[in-house]
């Protein structure tokens, strides 16, 4: 059963947060202890619930080797309770799940920047949507940072 969980959050679920979820998945797996977490990803907005990842973001992990399988949903009151991290990428994520924290009595996630487990100090993690196919693999690069960093002070 899992013993650690955490949530990866942006604005639509579709670019930065379905990343860092497989990265994390995927580098968890690669250590053999994904068994021990629960791995998920979310957005602070309704505008792409129900929709895969952005197709950009899926041809980068293929070309990394790196198995994603994503719905795109929105945070809920139960991720506030029932993860033990909640990570997102910048600070407009972060303003809005701290605020949607306060309406949760039992909360118990730690919602963080995912930038601050980032060794080279890149605290935004930049939404590519609007950008070209280099700037989803700098967000690739930057979930491997950050996420081998957080995986090595949560194991």
């Amino acid at each position: 059963m899992a013993s650690n969980s955490v949530l990866f959050v942006c604005l639509g679920n579709i670019c930065r947060s379905p990343i860092a979820e497989a990265v994390f998945r995927k580098m968890a797996a690669d250590a053999g202890v994904v068994d021990k977490w629960r791995i998920d990803s979310a957005a602070t907005s309704t505008y792409e619930i129900g929709n895969p990842p952005d197709y950009r973001g899926q041809a980068c992990m293929k070309r990394h080797n790196v198995p994603m399988r994503h719905v795109a949903r929105q945070v809920t009151k139960d991720d506030f309770m029932s993860f033990d991290y909640i990570l997102c990428m910048d600070e407009s994520n972060l303003s809005d799940l701290k605020r949607k924290a306060n309406a949760v009595k039992n909360r118990k996630a730690k919602i963080e920047l995912l930038g601050s487990y980032d060794p080279q100090k890149q605290l935004i993690i930049n939404d590519p949507y609007y950008g070209s196919d280099q700037d989803f693999e700098k967000v690739y690069e930057q979930c491997l940072r950050c996420c081998k960093a957080f995986l090595e002070m949560n194991s």
